[in-house]
């Protein structure tokens, strides 16, 4: 089974510039831990010091928080899409 985890521009300088990597994790979770243990650079700003998913880090699936699909445990299926949306802050003062 495989999935795609799209990888935003600011964080493909650790993914050896590639946009897009295929993992066979069965879980959101399982994913990601594919993603930094292939990657471990990325690994500090995916997950922090307690093992959590960022706070400024949202994650998709399939165009969908996964907040509400139950986190991190919700089941992936062959073809999902993965997408990891840092937060971006801004406005003016």
């Amino acid at each position: 089974m495989s999935v795609t985890i799209e990888i935003p521009t600011a964080f493909r300088r650790f993914t050896d510039g590639a946009p897009k990597v295929d993992c066979t994790g069965t879980t959101v979770a399982a994913a990601l831990t594919e993603l930094t243990t292939r990657f471990p650079d990325l690994s500090k700003h995916v997950r922090d010091e307690s093992g959590q998913i960022r706070q400024f880090l949202n994650v998709y699936l399939n165009e969908e928080d996964i907040r509400f699909l139950g986190g991190e445990s919700c089941a992936l299926k062959e073809g999902d899409r993965v997408l990891l949306v840092p937060s971006i802050a801004g406005g003016s003062h």
